[in-house]
């Protein structure tokens, strides 16, 4: 009767009752007494929410039953009783004074009947009740309730984390925390991955559950959030596959640039830097260049369609909306999502999707769809040897796989002294950091050939906070990770793939050295991919003989031929002299100027040349690569004027070769004014499509069509 109500609880009334009684009688009908006293023991209550003799002996005792002593099942036995009047867990009080005189007269009942002899009696009685409830363990409680909403009512659910792993990262992120609360940043959250099965071995998605305060029951590591810099990488590898691509060594660069419609990105310190290799670029995290090769290079539709290969659901979402601030956080990420894509640098570029639990058990594939209502991926967790593996597509080759992890590992750590990397116990990492913009969240990113481990540190809320910076908030908790869960794990590295080779490149550019490169470097690269131009740092220039003119192809004196790409001709007496002079790109010579650097120019260009008396329109059939680059306005942008402000004018800005001197500004073809090279211009042109023109003082011009309202 007390297992018929148990299984079922009913009012207790005599429709109730009788229920029971038929319920009785089909359970002794089908079950034996053992069986039917089994079912007692799993069900019966213990006070509270304790259900069940293991529960009880496990919560009261911290044992199994079959470990308990004389005195611990005697108290256990008693109880079911009267549950509330006989509850453990109390040191003192009546309750505890009649829990225990219940226990010992019981004690007593067994030595008269001879269960228990005169010296374990004794022990026995003298044994104190307990004085608590021991804490039920609450490890992964966010991923826990996951995968209990996706389980599909299945009893039992095998995660693939690791308890010890999960405990460790537990613990060291509520200490984090706890260490950065006088900087007004309360949360942080963890993902650690094993790279060889991409199964997720700890998952920490707030640094404490139950803290209401810091809305700890957020799951950290599914809220889409600003990813930062931390996309940089995959943006690289990219440009690193293409045909003519990149290399560590290629020259990037770091200047002002207006990228269309307003859009002008700054680097975080607020400073500029000029031309730079690819991987002192990736090194410092810079802006510019990565806003710059993800549009002349690798181009949006492109890396944004990778990142939705890559499992970002968000941006998959928003794919038709994204532009160039994509790469510098302008979309929406999970840290799963991240943990997932660096781990496929450690992979080889291999992308395969990260795992919650053991396949087979406990889950329905069919259920694990990754999306907003069912949050669980495809759960197969195959062991290395596994007969079934995980189905992967490639995102990048394994060559730009190891240019970027072999970048990434050379970051010095920020928490330790210089060259402290190098001790043989600490685990060598790659790594990289972001912050989103306004400073709302932090994001430090690493792996190893074992572990990925992903860590964001913010507010939940989304404020932003001054102190919030990726290196400084999240990377010594990424470090603290690591020295705890892989403690000596230096032992091997990535193997560099047969498809890199060294050669030798000009310093200035990255670029295979032309005879007039002084400066030599050695650099990777792969052979039939990456760009093999050489370098052109430098370039042919006709001066006259006392070198007060230089001349261009127009305009050079008779009888003088233009050189080979690949020699420096004679000169030609009394008539012209040919010199190598720097060829600095446009934007950089005038970024150069502007910032009071040096430049050297050749002299100025012949006045007798006839391209000199032609206007921009008359010139426009004479394409120059070297015409001067119109900075503002942007091409095709369109303006509002107010009509009644005067000061609202339009900017002219242009980089102009390094060899100009002066420029020319023309609107709709009429001649605005002259100006220094770097000098900003402004104008009040009409309404409607409006052509901008600009010409330097070697016939070189430019044109750029705006709409003004």
């Amino acid at each position: 009767m007390q297992v018929a109500r148990l299984l079922e609880p009913k009012p207790r009334t005599v429709g109730g009752k009788l229920a029971e009684m038929l319920r009785a009688v089909q359970i002794e009908w089908h079950l034996s007494k053992a069986d039917i006293l089994e079912l007692y023991l799993n069900r019966v209550p213990y006070g509270g929410n304790v259900e069940g003799v293991r529960a009880a002996a496990l919560l009261y005792f911290r044992q199994p039953p079959g470990r308990l002593t004389l005195a611990q099942a005697a108290t256990l036995a008693v109880v079911p009783n009267d549950p509330v009047g006989l509850t453990p867990g109390r040191a003192a009080g009546p309750r505890a004074s009649r829990l225990r005189a219940t226990r010992d007269r019981w004690l007593r009942r067994f030595h008269a009947a001879g269960l228990a002899d005169s010296a374990a009696l004794a022990d026995a009685l003298h044994e104190p009740l307990p004085a608590g409830r021991t804490p039920v363990p609450r490890r992964a409680p966010h991923l826990a309730r996951r995968l209990l909403r996706a389980g599909g009512g299945q009893p039992v659910v095998v995660s693939t984390l690791d308890a010890r792993l999960q405990a460790t990262a537990e613990a060291l992120t509520a200490n984090y925390v706890r260490r950065l609360a006088g900087q007004g940043i309360p949360q942080a959250a963890v993902v650690v991955v094993d790279n060889r099965t991409r199964a997720v071995r700890a998952y920490v998605g707030s640094a404490d559950f139950h803290d209401v305060s810091a809305r700890g029951q957020v799951d950290g590591l599914m809220a889409v959030r600003s990813p930062g810099s931390t996309l940089k990488p995959l943006l690289y590898a990219l440009a690193f596959d293409d045909a003519r691509g990149l290399t560590p060594a290629s020259v990037v660069l770091d200047v002002p640039t207006d990228f269309g419609g307003g859009y002008r990105p700054e680097n975080f310190d607020q400073m500029w830097h000029g031309a730079l290799p690819v991987q002192q670029a990736l090194a410092l995290s810079l802006n510019g260049p990565a806003v710059r090769v993800l549009a002349e290079r690798v181009g949006v539709p492109r890396f944004v369609q990778t990142l939705g290969r890559a499992g970002f659901r968000q941006v998959r979402r928003d794919e038709q909306h994204l532009g160039l601030s994509a790469i510098l956080g302008g979309c929406g990420v999970r840290a799963t999502e991240l943990a997932g894509l660096y781990c496929a640098l450690a992979n080889g570029g291999e992308w395969g999707g990260i795992r919650y639990v053991v396949s087979g058990v406990g889950q329905d594939a069919s259920n694990s769809t990754d999306n907003h209502h069912n949050p669980i991926p495809n759960t197969q967790y195959p062991t290395p040897n596994t007969q079934h593996p995980i189905p992967t597509h490639r995102l990048f080759s394994a060559e730009s796989a190891w240019l970027i992890t072999d970048i990434l590992a050379t970051l010095r750590r920020p928490d330790l002294p210089h060259e402290a990397e190098a001790s043989r116990n600490l685990p060598r990492v790659a790594w990289k950091t972001g912050t989103s913009y306004g400073r709302r969240d932090a994001w430090s990113v690493g792996y190893n050939p074992r572990y990925t481990i992903c860590v964001w540190v913010g507010d939940f809320t989304g404020r932003g906070i001054p102190a919030l910076t990726g290196t400084d908030s999240g990377t010594p908790l990424l470090f603290d990770l690591f020295d705890a869960l892989d403690h000596g794990g230096r032992a091997g590295w990535f193997r560099r793939p047969d498809g890199l080779e060294v050669r030798r490149v000009c310093t200035e550019t990255g670029l295979p050295p032309a005879p007039t490169c002084r400066s030599v470097g050695r650099a990777w690269y792969r052979p039939g991919v990456s760009e093999a131009a050489l370098c052109a740092h430098q370039h042919l220039v006709w001066t006259s003989p006392g070198g007060r003119f230089s001349f261009c192809s127009v305009c050079l004196p008779p009888g003088v031929t233009t050189a080979a790409a690949d020699s420096v001709p004679a000169d030609v007496p009394g008539v012209a002299r040919a010199t190598w002079w720097p060829n600095p790109t446009p934007e950089l010579a005038a970024w150069r100027a502007a910032q009071g650097l040096p430049v050297v120019v050749p002299p100025p260009h012949n006045p007798a040349c006839p391209v000199l008396a032609a206007g921009p329109a008359e010139n426009a059939s004479r394409p120059d690569p070297r015409a001067p680059r119109i900075l503002a306005p942007a091409a095709h942008a369109h303006f509002t004027l107010d009509p009644e402000d005067p000061t609202a004018q339009l900017l002219l800005r242009a980089a102009p070769d390094p060899s100009a001197r002066r420029v020319y500004w023309y609107v709709n073809d009429r001649f605005l004014r002259a100006a220094a090279p770097t000098e900003r211009v402004f104008c009040r042109p009409p309404r409607g499509w409006v052509k901008i023109s600009c010409a330097d003082d070697q016939g070189r011009n430019a044109n750029q069509w705006v709409r003004v309202e």
